[in-house]
This record gives C-alpha cells, structure tokens and sequence, in this order.
C-alpha cells in the first residue's frame, strides 16, 4: 500500500502514495487503478505515473460512493478499531499509529471473515493469488491484502485525529 499525510490536499502527496504503492509490488502490463474522480488522481502528473507504468485506470463514477466500497470499508472499521475516542499529540504520533495499525495489525494479525477468518496476509500466502497490481481485469480475488491500496484522504481526515 501507499499512503501519504499531508496538510493539503496537492497532487505531490497523491503522487508520492502511488509511487510507494507501485514499489512494494510488482506490476505488470494491464494491473488496475481504481480512485475517486479527485483532482489529485485526474492531475497530469499522477496521470503519468500511471501511464508509466502501464496501468488501467479507472475512476468512479460522479457522485457514487460504492464504487469505492473496499476503501470506504476500510476508513469506517480504520476510524472504529483505531481511532474512536482517540487524540494524538502531534501528527508522528497519528501516522505511527495508522502505519501500525495497517501494517501489523489489519495485514498479518486481524481476522477477516470474508477471508475464511484468515488474516490477509495469511490467505494471500495460503491461495498464492496475484496481488492487485498484477491481477488480471476480468478476475482477481478484491480482498488481498490491503496492502495493496493506495490509501490517500483529505487532509481534514487526518487533522481530525490531533
């Protein structure tokens, strides 16, 4: 997964989560890029990077939030199990806990029903299925890891948390 915090929402922030994204996988030709129609995914540069790397992009559709169901699932049980009723002292401190949060609790520990209650990492490596940058468009299980999202949100979401 990539994920950046900032305090605006620039497309040098966007560009950065996509870039670590694409590092911690290999793509290849074909895999697919699904975000919202924000301006910081449309912008020439993001667009770029994309292009670079022979993805497909897709973006949802104006005004429906179920074409993002997966990642607003996420934020809803990220926001419940992580961050209810909690105040961090600086910006560190948040994006040390959603880091964790993500990389050692939800990936390798958390159990998912929709997995066999398996944790993600567990059934990637149980079912041996091609990560979401190398799945193919017509298949590809859309429950691996969530490592594989790019998680980005607006700057307010993160500011909630100081």
């Amino acid at each position: 997964m990539g994920w950046a915090w900032s305090k605006t929402l620039e497309a040098e922030f966007a560009v950065r989560a996509l870039k670590q994204a694409i590092e911690s996988r290999r793509s290849e030709a074909g895999w697919m890029h699904h975000s919202d129609q924000g301006v910081q995914y449309a912008c020439g540069k993001y667009q770029q990077v994309l292009q670079s790397k022979n993805a497909v992009v897709s973006m949802s559709r104006r005004g429906n939030c179920w074409d993002n169901a997966l990642a607003e699932s996420f934020f809803g049980t990220l926001k419940k199990e992580l961050m209810e009723g909690e105040k961090y002292q600086t910006p560190q401190q948040a994006v040390s806990a959603v880091f964790e949060y993500i990389e050692v609790f939800y990936n390798r520990q958390r159990k998912h029903s929709k997995l066999g209650y398996q944790s993600p990492v567990e059934f990637e490596d149980k079912n041996q299925k091609p990560s979401l940058f190398n799945a193919p468009l017509n298949g590809g299980n859309s429950m691996l890891r969530f490592h594989q999202m790019i998680l980005l949100r607006k700057p307010s979401f993160f500011n909630s948390l100081l």
